[in-house]
Formats: structure tokens, sequence, C-alpha cells
């Protein structure tokens, strides 16, 4: 197949003003700063590029990155020539890339119609986003992002702005399911806080609390897409969140990104991989650093983890301790907003969860009824998909009735504004669960199957 030449690195670099050599120079500054010490190069792989190759591997977004230093601006794949509608949200985890490249990256996709599709149809994967070594996060905490600053002033003010709209997409989220509002948050992720990212800060600390702050928004971008089933988006954001934090030293955010993604990974089936990146969520001072309701919430996911691999003694060791760590959540201990939604009833929740990965299934009974009792009218969605869970316990220990009972007021619920992959997949597999029973003839069944029908009709 013939190449094509790729004008638009060709014209990109006769703005940067660079001979191929010099090209190749700045490229190799950026592998060195970012420890990719085998991506050297030289001017002839820029000749190659231009002449319509494809670099492999980390190299698109080294020059990406290389460019966006010398212009002065956030440079995309894409506008490098190196995306095309076949490797749209296909490309590995590059962890060197610039945060606020990656958000123009990400957020170019997600909002045009047709790359999202591609974002959507790519595959979750939990073998190759390993997480890097010490020596990166230790790296990027001391780095600020390298960009040249825009005028814009950024202060303090700016920061608590986007910490509100965290607040309010938070609560949406909780009440109506990542299916709701997701494109509004994701649309000012990508103007509004990409454009604090690229000013100037008058100090460290503002600096560092707003990339706190767009790191919380990317993270929550990431739960509601996990939240409606979108799962490889979700872990791009989740990626994200994890850069922006890094950047931001910001230990306590980055162990609270590492457990979505654990939660994640669970909720897939990939146990393994879960514990992997519970552990990190739990290493060294993001946990210590954390609060009280945020260790707890770091420590039940974690236990679950170990249960889901045949670790129940330690699990339940771990649940105790989250146990103890949420009963010193009290007044005058200030916490971040993010951990509002983590309660007894949450904490219930999610030991549910990992008795029933340890098997004990009149246990997890037991916990979800006691979340189902103790959840506020604030947390709809979570509410939908507890009552879920308990119905497919009840019918694991035979008690055909009161599941349905339950699964009968978790449809009631989830049709009460509720937009929610994973209250929807409680339903398929309410159905699916059922199917030996449909056979029988009982009335209830039949009503309850039908109704469950139709309910998922009604979303596609």
């Amino acid at each position: 197949m013939a190449r094509v030449r790729n004008d638009r690195l060709a014209n990109l670099l006769t703005e940067a003003g660079w001979s191929r050599a010099q090209a190749a120079a700045a490229f190799n500054r950026v592998a060195r700063d970012s420890g990719v010490s085998e991506a050297h190069i030289g001017r002839s792989h820029i000749s190659m590029w231009v002449a319509g190759t494809h670099p492999s591997g980390q190299a698109p977004a080294l020059l990406c990155q290389a460019l966006s230093r010398r212009l002065g601006r956030d440079l995309t794949l894409a506008d490098l020539g190196f995306t095309d509608s076949a490797t749209a949200g296909q490309e590995p985890p590059l962890w060197h890339l610039d945060p606020v490249a990656a958000l123009a990256n990400l957020g170019r996709s997600d909002l045009d119609p047709d790359r999202r599709k591609l974002l959507k149809g790519a595959v979750y994967s939990a073998t190759t986003l390993a997480l890097p070594d010490q020596a990166w996060w230790e790296r990027m905490a001391t780095t600020p992002a390298d960009r040249a600053a825009r005028p814009q002033r950024v202060g303090s003010g700016d920061v608590a702005t986007v910490s509100d709209l965290f607040a309010t997409f938070s609560q949406i989220d909780q009440r109506r399911g990542g299916g709701h509002g997701r494109t509004a948050l994701v649309q000012y992720l990508h103007t509004e806080v990409a454009a604090f990212l690229r000013g100037s800060f008058p100090s460290d600390k503002v600096r560092a609390d707003m990339f706190s702050a767009a790191g919380e928004l990317a993270y929550l971008s990431g739960w509601m897409a996990f939240d409606n089933s979108d799962h490889p988006l979700a872990q791009q954001y989740f990626m994200l969140a994890l850069k922006l934090c890094a950047h931001a030293g910001n230990p306590p955010l980055t162990g609270h990104v590492l457990r979505a993604m654990a939660h994640q990974a669970l909720d897939l089936g990939h146990p393994r991989h879960g514990l992997e990146l519970a552990e990190a969520s739990i290493q060294g001072q993001r946990y210590l650093s954390a609060t009280p309701r945020e260790r707890a919430l770091l420590g039940v996911i974690y236990a679950r983890a170990q249960a889901s691999v045949g670790q129940p003694r330690a699990a339940a060791q771990t649940l105790l301790r989250a146990e103890d760590d949420l009963s010193q959540a009290r007044d005058g201990i200030t916490e971040p907003f993010r951990t509002f939604f983590f309660s007894t009833a949450s904490l219930a929740h999610e030991t549910a969860c990992t008795l029933r990965a340890s098997g004990d299934h009149r246990g997890a009974i037991r916990q979800f009824r006691h979340s189902v009792r103790t959840r506020g009218a604030a947390f709809k969605r979570t509410h939908a998909v507890t009552l879920g869970y308990l119905g497919a316990a009840h019918l694991s220990v035979g008690d055909v009735d009161q599941a349905c009972a339950t699964w009968d007021t978790a449809l009631q619920a989830m049709q009460d504004g509720v937009y929610s992959g994973r209250a929807r997949k409680t339903v398929v597999e309410m159905r699916t669960l059922l199917s030996p029973y449909r056979r029988r003839g009982v009335p209830a069944i039949a009503d309850l199957d039908a109704r469950a029908a139709a309910y998922l009709a009604n979303l596609d």
C-alpha cells in the first residue's frame, strides 16, 4: 500500500521552524524528561513519519508533546496526523503525555459523535494499564505540567468554581445515575477547566489545587461513564484523572481514583487486576494522609478485592479496619466532598459484596438489607443497584418469593428517573436468573419478567 505524505506533521514542523534534526533533538529531550530512554530517534525517523510511516509505541505522544512545547498550545495526536478513524480511542496509556494534552485528546474524541462511537466501541483492558513506577509519581509531583502559561490569571476563586461544579454533578450522579448529565460535565471539563489549566497561577498551591479540582472532575466523568457501562471510556478518564492527580501531588485523591478503577475491574470480572489497583490505592500517603471517611472507602474496596481472590480472612480484617476508620469520621474533621456519599449504608453495601464474594450469601443478605434501610433518598441510583443485588442474593439461597418482591421494588426505583448502566445490568441478570422459573407458569414471576422486559425495551 502506498504511503500518504503526512502534511499535517510537515506543516507543524514548518510552523515550529524546526529542521528534521532539531525536531529529533526536541523529541529526545521530552523522552529523557519523561524517563523513556529507549525512545531515541534521529532525523531520519522524522523524515519517515512525514513521508507517511506511522510511528509506533510511545513515539506519537512524545512528538506531540515536543511540538506542544515549541508552539505553546495543546496539540492532539489527530493534529499531528497520527490518529485516524481506525485508531481513535484505542491508543495505549501514555503516562508521560502532558495531562492537559491528554485532556485535549480525550475531550475532543468524547465530544465528537463519530469518534465517541469508536471510544465506546473499544474494549476494556485489564492488562495494558500497568501503573507507572514510584519514580514517575515522585517526578510528576515535583514537576509542573510542561507548557507555556497563557495570559489568563487563575486564582483560588476559579478553583472554588470547579469544585462547586464537581459537587453539583456528583449529587446529580447519585440521584439520577451516570447516564444523566455527563456530556455537560465533559463539555465544561474540556473547555473551561482546560483553559484554567493552561493559565498562569499566583502560587504553586493554587496550581496544585486547580490540578486537583480538574482531577476530581475527570474522575467523576470516568465514574459516570463506568456507572453507565461505558467501560473503555471510563478507563480513559480514570487514567487522565491519575495524571492530573500526579501533577497536583495529591496522594489521597490518587488513592480515590485507583479505588474507582479497582471497583470497575472487580465488577467486570478481573479480580487479580482489581486487587492490584486496590493495593495501590492504600499505599503510603494515599491511605495515611486520607481522612477517616476516605480511608474507610479505600478499605472496603480492598476487602472486596481480597475476598474475590480467595482471601476471606484477610478481607474480614480489612473490613474491621474500614469500620474503625468510618467510626472516626465526625464533626470537626473536614472531609473532601468526593466522599459525601460514603456512609454506614455504603459500608453495608460493600460489606455485602465482600461477603458474597466469600460465599456467605446469608451474611450478604443481612448487609444488603441494612444498606437498603439506612440509605437516604438523595442516593437513588445506588439504592436501586443495592436492591438489584439483594434480589439476586435472595434467589441464591432459594427464596424466590422474596427475590421477586425485592426486584419489584428495584424496578420501581429504577423507573423513577434513574439512568444507570449498572442498574440496567441488574435487570438483565434478574431475567437470566428467573429464566428457569418462567416455565413453571407462576403468574407473579411472569408479570415481573414482562415488566423487566418492557423496562429494558424502553431504554433501547
